[in-house]
């Protein structure tokens, strides 16, 4: 098999990933949030309950714009939890707000792979504009010192990806823990619950495989030229 057919496959296998991620999450989500849960809870009681049997009163719990952008942000000490989320009633909502409350708690316990992952943020962000640039000058120029460069760089994305998968695996291990515990929900809505939250589990794992193909791909690129 030659080069070019090689890296289209990789590519084909690559964007595939990517699809059964984003559909797995995303019939997933569509799902649960249309099955409510019998309490009655929305994602900001459910967030706010969780964060104050922690001790995590300055943790603020807000609305945010856009579908399933929840999130913890560390440096303010905030969770913006989406529309559907935070008024929600739903399984997804109560899923996915404990979710992210798992991320508040490992900050004030200190988790060291969210640690690591916090301090990795400025460079993976270089990482990540630098080395398209220096993969786009190196194939239009014929430079194969700029595509190894980029390899460099898309490693240390993907070792940023890596670290990222303990901290959300973690953080649903913690939601699921917190959603049993409190009984948000009761037995036959918590099995939603948990492949709520393993399809969103999902999406960070093809992440991470599909950064795997794409540096083999460049790597193979980057032989090529040499050669």
């Amino acid at each position: 098999m030659d080069y070019f057919t090689l890296s289209y496959l990789l590519m084909f296998v690559s964007i595939i990933i990517t699809l059964v991620a984003q559909i797995f999450v995303s019939s997933s989500y569509a799902k649960y949030k249309k099955i409510q849960n019998s309490k009655n809870l929305t994602g900001a009681e459910v967030a706010r309950e969780i964060l104050n049997r922690h001790g995590l009163g300055n943790v603020y719990v807000t609305e945010t714009r856009g579908v399933l952008s929840d999130h913890y942000d560390p440096t303010r000490k905030v969770i913006r939890l989406s529309k559907d989320i935070y008024q929600g009633t739903s399984i997804a909502a109560v899923s996915v707000a404990s979710h992210e409350c798992g991320h508040a708690i490992q900050d004030k316990e200190g988790y060291s792979f969210m640690r690591f992952r916090s301090l990795m943020f400025p460079i993976v962000n270089f990482s990540s504009k630098a080395g398209y640039i220096a993969i786009l000058i190196g194939i239009i120029f014929g430079f194969a010192d700029f595509i190894w460069l980029g390899i460099a760089l898309e490693i240390i994305i993907l070792l940023f990806q890596l670290v990222t998968l303990p901290v959300e695996f973690d953080a649903s291990a913690r939601a699921l823990k917190e959603i049993e515990n409190n009984k948000f929900l009761v037995a036959g809505e918590q099995t939603g619950g948990k492949r709520m939250l393993k399809a969103a589990a999902f999406t960070y794992v093809a992440s991470v495989l599909t950064t795997l193909i794409e540096i083999f791909r460049l790597v193979l690129m980057a032989r090529s030229r040499d050669d």
